[in-house]
């Protein structure tokens, strides 16, 4: 009898112990991501996960040898979102060029819970390899879990309130959550509209490599001014004050 039940309690000792592992694995993979961002329809909803510490100019390259997938899914809709590296999480205010923060951005399209499960790979080349495969499984592979999504709460002029623009067949893009046609107007000017001397890394390429950076006297870096009036409180900054143009410094 003593053999028989040391056999019956050595057969429940082990599954159970899987249990308790797959818990634990779970945990300590839902510890390892913050959700941030207002949690409704059509709005931002940003994961970012603890992942290797690195740096920009790193061996492996984060940004060609890592590749970070998200799947969201609620009900028979799914979405495949590409992530990336992002470097302390802060680095438009630090300027951080390393660190361990991994990140992906999501606009919901539908209301209730949301389920999300990443995929991270790292490998050579893995980013431009369309192989799901390719590489090997690294840090939070196989992190999930779920986050619901409420209504959105914008009207008048925010486009939130008006859901997301697409292509419907028809000569304007169609707003999904209203059904409006967004007519476009402008000439798409000026095409160097991100060159501008408050983003780090911004340089000039008509000058001297590098060398260029954030020079005010560079033709080609805008600084914007005549538009500093209309910043008003609220508006984004970074930096203590940067993105106001040199007034508001």
């Amino acid at each position: 009898m003593g053999n028989y039940f040391e056999r019956k309690i050595s057969g429940l000792i082990l599954p159970f112990a899987l249990v308790l592992l797959m818990i634990s694995t779970v945990a300590l993979a839902a510890e390892k991501v913050t959700i941030t961002g207002q949690m409704k329809k059509w709005h931002r909803v940003t994961l970012t996960f603890e992942g290797p510490n690195t740096s920009e100019d790193a061996a492996p390259n984060p940004f060609l040898c890592y590749r970070l997938d998200v799947t969201f899914t609620n009900g028979e809709t799914a979405c495949a979102v590409p992530g990336f590296y992002a470097a302390d999480g802060s680095a438009a205010n630090t300027s951080a060029a390393e660190g361990n923060k991994w990140r992906v951005h999501f606009t919901p399209d539908k209301t209730g819970t949301w389920t999300y499960k990443a995929s991270f790979r790292k490998g050579e080349n893995v980013a431009i390899d369309d192989n799901a495969y390719a590489g090997g499984p690294a840090a939070f592979d196989g992190a999930q879990g779920t986050f619901k999504i409420g209504p959105t709460d914008k009207t008048g002029r925010d486009l939130r309130g008006k859901g997301m623009l697409g292509y419907v067949g028809q000569h304007y893009l169609q707003f999904a959550e209203t059904g409006q046609y967004f007519i476009k107007g402008g000439a798409d000017s000026p095409e160097n509209f991100l060159a501008y001397f408050e983003f780090d890394g911004t340089f000039d390429t008509e000058g001297r490599k590098r060398e260029g950076e954030n020079d005010s006297d560079r033709k080609f870096i805008h600084h914007y001014e005549p538009h500093a009036q209309d910043w008003q409180a609220g508006d984004p900054v970074w930096k203590n004050g940067k993105g106001k143009t040199s007034s508001g410094h």
